[in-house]
């Protein structure tokens, strides 16, 4: 994939073109703390996607350029989120943010967002998708909730380069950030990379960066050092990402 201008410019369009293969492993999953291990095939990354679109659009009656918060840690669970948000062509926001009209938040972080009059979804984040054992008050369990929407999404109107992805950025500008960000990484088209999210836990690395040229990226919370040999042995990472600069 290339880092020019012929390359994606939505990101909708850069998801579509690094799952081209779509049994090809997108997003692999561990956390050190839980022993969870989650791999996500391109196809498997699509259905998350397509049922968080799907939630956004049919279920809360949202469409861009309606502003999402996404509040919650590095996790397999944030990335379809995200992703889901912007194919249904909402402004993704950072936590905080003032104005939303959905957020999704883990647990924990929901009750900063109790007075924006947002739709409020929970996030356990816990290991195989379990939902929570108790939903705040005003708020959805985001796993229950998503599961009776379709595999398949088909938006009410294409995502076009100039829309807001972020409250910053077009879909655009952000793309072509995020390919100069792989670029700086030295994260090659097509590369399998293994990230340390405690070093970098900002969405345009974890996520974006790798996404923009196609890499299968290896995410790991709470990476045991003692472990980060034979994982990049099992998981056959062509590259880590070098210390946070």
């Amino acid at each position: 994939m290339r880092l020019d201008d012929d390359g994606p410019r939505t990101v909708p369009a850069a998801f579509v073109a690094a799952t081209a293969d779509p049994a090809r492993p997108l997003l692999t999953w561990y956390d050190d703390h839980t022993g969870e291990r989650v791999e996500l095939s391109g196809a498997t990354c699509a259905n998350w996607l397509a049922k968080t679109a799907n939630l956004l659009v049919d279920g809360s009656g949202l469409a861009g350029p309606a502003r999402a918060v996404v509040d919650a840690p590095p996790h397999w669970q944030t990335a379809v989120i995200m992703l889901g948000c912007w194919s249904a062509g909402l402004s993704v926001a950072p936590p905080g943010a003032v104005g939303p009209e959905v957020v999704f938040a883990a647990a924990d972080r929901l009750s900063r967002y109790a007075d924006t009059g947002a739709e409020l979804f929970a996030l356990a984040l816990a290991p195989l998708a379990a939902p929570l054992r108790h939903v705040p008050p005003g708020a959805t369990d985001f796993v229950v909730e998503v599961r009776a929407y379709g595999d398949h999404f088909a938006p009410p109107s294409p995502v076009r380069p100039g829309d807001p992805a972020t409250p910053e950025h077009s879909h655009a500008e952000l793309c072509r950030a995020a390919a100069a960000r792989a670029a700086a990484l030295g994260i090659a088209p097509g590369a399998r990379v293994l990230v340390d999210l405690t070093a970098y836990p900002d969405p345009r690395d974890w996520l974006l960066a790798p996404l923009l040229v196609g890499a299968s990226t290896v995410l790991c919370a709470h990476l045991d050092p003692a472990r980060l040999a034979d994982r990049t042995s099992t998981e056959r990472a062509m590259m880590t990402l070098p210390p946070a600069r």
